[in-house]
């Protein structure tokens, strides 16, 4: 009975006292380039997806039209393109992150869905928002008004969509610098 508590204290003790070695030591896959942890992937999938759930704003404030399109492209083109890529171009530097920034101009490997364009605009809303930990994606709240971060959250929602040639030049890259975006934003080049 005395060697069966003995085991429990020291399994109790031994466990924690692993993890700190392993943490201590740099063991931990903090890189890149390192294979992730064993069910990382769903572990943080399942605490993102409650988040969002429980946070959802269900209706977008804003109508999915040509103004919004064409200012969502706007804030697409200066905050978005660097690490999402442009329609056709993909990022040199999202494809570099981990987890890789999704293209959210390119079909998924199976359908025909574009991007976030099979998500409610309200979590796409959510994530540009709030951002998202460990992923490279920072929140836009401080640096975009509401109205803009539904401006692109809808424009993604239909990124599966025909859109105005105006918006679909500039997220191709090629109207970037051409003035200031619908609603007073300016772009960058």
């Amino acid at each position: 009975m005395v060697r069966i508590f003995f085991g429990i204290i020291l399994g109790i003790l031994l466990v924690p006292l692993a993890g700190l070695l392993w943490l201590y030591y740099g063991k931990v896959p903090v890189a890149v380039a390192d294979p992730p942890l064993p069910d990382e992937r769903e572990i943080t999938g399942l605490a993102l997806s409650a988040r969002i759930d429980r946070e959802l704003i269900p209706h977008p404030p804003i109508d999915a039209d040509e103004h919004t399109f064409i200012a969502g492209a706007h804030i697409y083109s200066e905050k978005c393109a660097v690490c999402h890529g442009y329609h056709g171009k993909p990022s040199s530097i999202g494809e570099n992150m981990f987890p890789a920034a999704p293209p959210l101009w390119e079909k998924h490997h199976s359908g025909s869905v574009v991007g976030v364009s099979d998500d409610p605009p309200g979590e796409t809303y959510w994530k540009v928002a709030n951002g998202i930990r460990l992923t490279g994606m920072p929140d836009f709240k401080t640096q975009l008004t509401d109205t803009e971060i539904w401006q692109v959250s809808v424009l993604l929602a239909n990124a599966d969509k025909p859109l105005p040639p105006a918006a679909l030049s500039i997220l191709r890259g090629e109207a970037a610098s051409t003035g200031p975006a619908l609603g007073g934003h300016a772009t960058a080049p």
